[in-house]
């Protein structure tokens, strides 16, 4: 990681640290617009998370796809309700237009608008209080300007969903792989809240008493945590390698596998740290459970896991034998 980058890390962890502790989140998640509109301003002008993508001739901090993903997992971390994820998506998408609407992408960049990309029209992040609009319509990019919105409830409350019925819209150009794009950004997030998830496992094997010992010190307990250590730490080196080796477009094999690696590292962690919570980990008032609720959340936004390992298979089908892909 770069100094920049890192410095960027713990700017984001910083203001987190202070402004999104876990009632935070809470009062964020049940709010009227999803999120804490406070702290997301603080995070785009303080740290300019919403410009990060956007070059700067055109309002923008001219960053990396790597930038956003840092901080999108340090966000990750705490569960914190941002429309951070969609924005830089819309982002992107304007941005490969032939004529990108600098307008448009100055107000996202400043934090006084909000985008989102709807992949699937029944469930699209922050899609009821988004002000930019673009859709993925077999393999072209619609951008909406008008539509209704209806506020989806759903498993994870820390992530706002809603249905979208479109009306109007403007033709934008072809589709240069957002899925893919949202696929790594994901997985970055996903790191972020398993490796999260884990350090509050162990914190809490270590309080925990039975047969007058900490379960932490238990062997098998041991074996397990330090199994979900690699299985976290190899995740984020599958998505490191990933978004250091493609600057702005990663590649469908790629985000694929980063995102298939991270979700199930994701998903493990907060299955077993549920178990060895015990009985209080699927009370309302605990936060692991909110740590489980994202994970599955996330390994379903794209679509089944099972569509990523499709594309996973095509991939390695085609390079090894040419021609087999499209097969059947």
């Amino acid at each position: 990681m770069s100094e920049e980058r890192a410095l960027l890390t713990q700017t984001v962890r910083d203001l987190v640290g202070k402004h999104a502790g876990p009632e935070a989140v809470r009062a964020a998640m049940d709010s009227e617009r999803g999120y804490d509109e406070k702290l997301w301003q603080l995070l785009c002008e303080q740290v300019g998370v919403a410009a990060l993508v956007v070059p700067e001739e055109l309002g923008g901090a001219g960053g990396e796809l790597g930038d956003a993903a840092a901080v999108l997992a340090e966000l990750g971390r705490n569960l914190v309700p941002t429309p951070l994820l969609g924005t830089i998506l819309a982002e992107i998408a304007l941005l490969s237009a032939n004529d990108p609407d600098g307008e448009t992408l100055e107000r996202l960049s400043a934090g006084e608008a909000t985008g989102t990309v709807a992949f699937d029209t029944g469930y699209v992040l922050n899609g009821d209080v988004a002000d930019t609009v673009i859709a993925v319509e077999d393999g072209q990019l619609v951008r909406w300007t008008d539509f209704t919105s209806h506020v989806l409830t759903t498993m994870d409350p820390t992530r706002r969903l809603a249905r979208l019925e479109p009306g109007q819209s403007t033709a934008l150009g072809a589709d240069p792989g957002l899925a893919d794009v949202a696929a790594l950004l994901l997985a970055a997030e996903a790191v972020g809240a398993a490796t999260r998830a884990l350090e509050m496992t162990v914190e809490y094997s270590k309080e925990r008493v039975q047969f007058g010992r900490p379960i932490g010190s238990f062997q098998a307990l041991k074996h397990r945590m330090a199994d979900l250590y690699v299985k976290v730490q190899a995740a984020g080196a599958v998505v490191d390698e990933a978004i250091n080796t493609y600057s702005m477009q990663p590649s469908p094999s790629a985000a694929a596998l980063a995102f298939v690696v991270a979700s199930e590292a994701f998903t493990d962690v907060a299955g077993e740290a549920i178990q060895i919570h015990g009985g209080i980990a699927i009370t309302a008032e605990h936060d692991i459970q909110l740590y489980f609720k994202r994970a599955h959340g996330t390994a379903q936004l794209l679509g089944p896991v099972r569509e990523q390992l499709r594309r996973l298979e095509d991939d390695v089908l085609s390079a090894s034998f040419p021609g087999t892909a499209d097969l059947p």
